[in-house]
């Protein structure tokens, strides 16, 4: 007999379609799952806008938006970087040194705020640039001179303008376009709080490349596309390319998983079909390419399908973050060949090897043994995966040691690391911990009378079976918990410290610079290096400037140290960053300030309250000049509200108000569990669907011997029930071993589960598990309703 193994593959696929069903829809998905992570990464590393302020400036010199610094040692030494909070800036002094190269413009922006309400200020020489034009009088040129814009004031009023330098009055000298207003560049330059700092240097007629001698290094020469100096850009940049990368690389890891585990699921089911082969004559290399050949006729398939829903996907995703405000509107999406090609590859690879794993056995088996091997599931652990089932147990063990005993970001990482390895652990080990489930969850079944005892010994009988039903609802329970409820034990901890640490009666925001009668604060974000020598790193944490007693108006929980110290050149600094970085009471911590400024102010002392109120707390004059509003963001008042200071909140609608700004967080992250849960749950469905249609047979036999459909169902029903409660169960565990350890180090509390969302979980995996088995059984028994 000739075997021809491409013709056998072709006709498995063409007259046996519902066997490869399962197959064609963990590798769509996959290829879903890739190709929507890639186009996000893609779109972020392409991202860009058009200029806008600076779009008449040929060559523009500003301040690089980004820290840099060398990390790691030797021959592994490489550059990071980290945006500012806020807008950086270029020495003043540079204006001499580029003024003999062209014409050399100072460019300053800042807001002011006038009865018509506020309104971005900058000096008249910005209008070479900006377009803006007199609509009547003439330029400001002497000091205390304004230019309005239009509608806002006639030539020879007095109009009182509050400024970061305090409120003002001046006369108007003429009226231009647009809602702006316009000082003297000098004038400018002072009331902006920032007078030996610019924005931007704009230069005419100047070679860009003398202005880069020139400048030395010390700021950037930006001409084309690059002039869109714009800090929402960058944001935008660092959350697509976190989406694309990170989320997308555990995205990706889990799909491919899944994906593997139906193909190898697949493979196994035939196992009776290749022993017949081999029985009949068919080699090794035979075997081998009949499964190779299969996976190349149904993975390109599934990847070219693939694609549509992921290009859907993260068209979507992309919309709704642009809705929300985290991506400015002149960045587009970027679809192109290179993240669809890498998807489909992706799906074709891991079908490849999937299947090449899974047919080794079949393939090399004596002939004579492969009829009897293939009757029965084989009982002895795998000599390869066990081994390594049982090093990612133990590496996820002492991965979530390090994450109990560490902080911040080091925690972070470290719980990574626990739901990844634990992850695989009980893929490798499935088997065993199958097993086990069936012989600890089967002892109540078998109470169920003759069905559930049924159920019992089938589980027991068909562990590698029972173990591709559970790790795909494992999956969806661990990955899902972890995200929505990291989330869930923030926000309790963010609100807990804000309700315990809010003394103050009230809340003014955008208070007027001259505001009396409380504690001004200054919210921001400051940068603070954790780490030693090569290792070295900046991470952006929350920071609060103070202007008074800010004891009177917040209690911080002071752990170590007096807030009574607290002055110019000293830091209050919150637990999670003091333990992160390993610093305490008398230490210095380098940090840098919202416009990149560095600064190393002395700790004074360490708090808890942080993550509700601020991870560093500063004196309000150590943030003078440093931040792009140059003003308090908001006063604290106890007791009554003097008439003068307006309106003001109540310190419950404030606390409301701070958790409203991080729906964008909350939406993310639910996202990212539905998207990873999602692809789970429809993964276990399938495993599901394709289990019980392996199974018509077995079931149809069932019937054949005297059970009735209702007992066939009662034992599918049990069989269900022990799949989802062993997958809730070690989903849960995983959660709850990463969950621990990461927000004891965030939060310095156990996390927060709600009951009903919970309940909710887990109800949800049941009733799949339920669902996906109960109605391919129907089918299956269709044909068999008399014995």
């Amino acid at each position: 007999m000739l075997l021809r193994p491409n013709g056998l593959a072709r006709a498995a696929v063409r007259f046996r379609p519902a066997a490869f069903a399962g197959t064609f829809i963990a590798l769509l998905m996959t290829v879903a799952i890739v190709s929507a992570c890639g186009i996000l990464l893609e779109s972020g590393a392409r991202a860009s806008i058009p200029p806008t302020r600076y779009a008449q400036a040929p060559v523009v010199v500003a301040a690089d938006q980004q820290i840099r610094w060398q990390a790691g040692s030797g021959e592994g030494a490489y550059e990071e970087a980290v945006r500012v909070p806020e807008r950086a800036r270029v020495d003043a002094a540079l204006l001499e040194r580029l003024a003999p190269l062209g014409w050399a413009v100072p460019d300053v922006v800042f807001p002011v705020r006038g009865g018509a309400g506020s309104a971005e200020a900058s000096g008249w020489g910005a209008s070479a640039f900006t377009g803006a034009a007199l609509a009547a009088g003439r330029a400001p040129q002497a000091v205390g001179e304004v230019v309005l814009g239009t509608g806002t004031g006639f030539a020879g009023d007095r109009v009182a303008l509050d400024t970061p330098v305090g409120k003002r009055e001046f006369r108007v000298v003429g009226r231009a376009g647009g809602t702006g207003v316009w000082f003297s560049d000098a004038e400018a330059r002072a009331l902006s709080g920032h007078p030996g700092a610019l924005d931007a240097v704009v230069l005419f007629d100047a070679d860009p490349e003398r202005v880069r001698a020139a400048v030395e290094g010390r700021a950037q020469v930006l001409t084309g596309a690059a002039r869109a100096v714009d800090p929402r850009l960058a944001g935008a940049r660092e959350l697509l390319m976190g989406l694309g990368g990170s989320f997308g690389g555990t995205a990706t890891l889990v799909a491919v998983f899944t994906a593997a585990g139906t193909v190898a699921l697949s493979v196994g089911q035939r196992s009776r079909e290749f022993a017949l082969l081999r029985a009949v004559g068919a080699t090794p290399r035979q075997i081998r390419r009949i499964v190779a050949t299969e996976a190349l006729l149904v993975a390109p398939a599934a990847g070219v399908l693939g694609c549509v829903p992921g290009i859907g996907l993260a068209a979507w995703w992309f919309g709704q973050l642009q809705a929300k405000g985290a991506i400015p509107g002149g960045v587009e999406l970027a679809v192109s060949w290179i993240p669809l090609v890498s998807a489909a590859g992706t799906g074709l690879v891991t079908a490849l090897l999937a299947g090449w794993a899974a047919a080794r056995r079949p393939a090399r088996i004596r002939p004579g043994q492969a009829l009897a091997a293939a009757a029965v599931e084989r009982l002895r652990p795998g000599w390869i995966r066990t081994p390594l089932g049982i090093a990612a147990l133990a590496g996820g063990a002492a991965c979530a040691g390090l994450a109990a005993t560490s902080g911040g970001d080091d925690a972070a990482n470290a719980a990574l690391g626990v739901v990844m390895l634990f992850m695989l652990a009980v893929a490798l080990l499935g088997p065993l911990i199958a097993r086990a489930c069936a012989a600890v969850l089967g002892l109540p079944l078998r109470a169920g009378g003759a069905a559930g005892a049924l159920a019992a010994a089938n589980s027991r009988a068909h562990a590698r079976r029972l173990a591709s039903a559970i790790t795909p609802i494992v999956l969806a329970m661990a990955f899902s918990s972890t995200l929505v409820f990291l989330h869930t034990s923030e926000e309790q901890a963010v609100r807990q410290q804000q309700e315990a640490g809010l003394l103050a009666d009230h809340v003014i925001t955008d208070p007027p610079s001259d505001a009396r009668g409380g504690v001004a604060v200054t919210r921001t974000s400051v940068l603070a290096m954790f780490g030693k020598g090569p290792e070295r790193r900046l991470q952006s944490v929350s920071a609060q400037g103070v202007a008074g007693d800010v004891t009177t108006v917040q209690d911080l929980g002071v752990r170590e140290g007096s807030l009574a110290a607290l002055r110019p050149g000293t830091v209050a600094v919150d637990r999670s960053l003091a333990e992160s970085a390993r610093l305490g009471v008398g230490d210095r911590v380098e940090l840098r300030l919202p416009d990149g400024s560095p600064a190393t102010p002395e700790i004074v002392a360490v708090y808890t309250r942080g993550l509700g109120l601020g991870q560093v707390t500063l004196p309000a004059a150590d943030l003078t000049g440093h931040t792009t509003a140059g003003r308090a963001t908001e006063l604290l008042i106890r007791g009554p509200v003097p008439a003068a200071l307006g309106a003001a909140v109540s310190t419950s609608e404030w606390t409301t108000a701070q958790n409203t700004d991080r729906e964008v967080n909350a939406w993310a992250n639910t996202v990212m569990a539905a998207v990873l849960g999602g692809f789970a749950a429809v993964a276990a469905a399938n495993t599901l669907v394709m289990t019980v249609l392996d199974r018509r047979r077995e079931l149809r036999m069932l019937r054949l011997v005297g059970s009735t459909r209702r007992q066939v169902f009662r034992m599918l029903r049990w069989e269900a029930l022990l799949i989802g409660g062993a997958g809730v169960t070690l989903g849960s565990a995983i959660a709850l071993a990463t969950l621990f350890p990461l927000t004891k180090a965030l939060t310095g509390a156990p996390p927060h589960i709600p009951p009903m969302l919970y309940a909710a979980f887990a109800a949800a995996a049941l009733t799949l598990g339920l669902t996906a088995t109960t109605l391919p059984a129907r089918w299956a028994l269709r044909r068999g309703d008399s014995p």
